[in-house]
């Protein structure tokens, strides 16, 4: 658009790259992290303004975009990472929109040249799209001499630098492992643009996580049984190797096992759909976190 041109409106440009819906969606589909998607909002909010002023001659080059996300397992970067990349393709700062996530087996090689092409290839798959490199700080192994990992940043430095129109990097992990990875490079700390910290759950939030985990799978809580899910949410986050909404699938999962078992026993009879749909309290209870002593529960939640 040229200076001469009408000036875009926020709205406008909000209506043509989708951007409304996509913040929409990540306020309707992921419970909790308010921080991360007042973050993810105003980074949206600086990209349409950016647009705003490219149409009439005050921007001449992209933002820097690559972005750091830091929390334990389970707190929904991944899922936030996928709609980052929609809000980039809408507002035309990426081509395709996709993500490719990989960890540092997907990029760095076990023997002499076998690591460039490795990166390499990653890199090409993610062109025009979103890289979302989990366990980041994997890649540095300074106590290793002979580790490739470090030919692979510096592939990553060179790729983020040259092609910063076309790619965008997420580094993802625990917080105090990143902060401790990007002081050992301080060309990948300054090539990083924002840095968003997800929060871990709590306890009415992982049961209203556990509630669409079950909806989802055409499932629901019985009398008493979203209660019994609550003690034993209460049980576990007692316990280490906690990974938030991971591990409420994992314990859903084992959940539904149980109600199968429970219905497989009973092999004469018509199953209705409710007890078809239902997870009773027996099924949750039968966790051996609730009658195990302390250690057993610890490696059988």
């Amino acid at each position: 658009m040229s200076a001469t041109a009408a000036p875009r409106t926020v709205a406008e440009v909000l209506a043509e790259s989708q951007v409304e819906a996509i913040l929409g969606e990540l306020d309707r589909d992921l419970v909790g992290l308010a921080p991360v998607k007042a973050r993810i909002r105003d980074i949206a909010a600086l990209l349409v303004i950016d647009k705003l002023r490219a149409d009439l001659g005050l921007s001449a080059e992209n933002p820097s975009l690559h972005m750091s996300f830091t929390g334990n397992p389970g707190t929904g970067k991944t899922s936030v990472a996928m709609r980052m990349a929609k809000i980039l393709h809408g507002l035309g700062y990426v081509r395709k929109g996709h993500l490719v996530a990989v960890t540092r087996d997907d990029l760095v090689g076990q023997y002499i040249g076998h690591t460039a092409p490795k990166t390499r290839e990653v890199l090409k798959r993610a062109m025009g799209g979103v890289l979302f490199i989990d366990e980041a700080y994997y890649l540095y192994r300074p106590e290793n001499e002979r580790d490739y990992g470090q030919e692979a940043i510096e592939i990553l430095l060179q790729t983020m630098e040259n092609q910063r129109d076309d790619l965008v990097v997420i580094f993802a992990g625990y917080g105090s492992r990143m902060e401790t990875f990007f002081k050992s490079n301080a060309g990948l700390s300054s090539r990083i643009a924002h840095h968003l910290e997800f929060p871990d759950y709590d306890e009415p939030e992982l049961l209203q996580i556990a509630d669409r985990m079950l909806e989802e799978r055409s499932y629901r809580f019985g009398a008493d049984a979203r209660d019994a899910f609550a003690e034993y949410l209460h049980r576990r986050l007692g316990q280490p190797h906690f990974a938030n909404a991971r591990s409420v699938r994992n314990a859903l999962d084992r959940a539904r096992l149980r109600q199968a078992s429970r219905l497989f026993a009973e092999r004469e009879r018509a199953l209705t759909r409710e007890e078809l749909t239902t997870i009773v309290p027996e099924d949750i209870r039968a966790s051996r976190l609730f009658a195990a002593r302390p250690a057993e529960a610890e490696a059988n939640p």
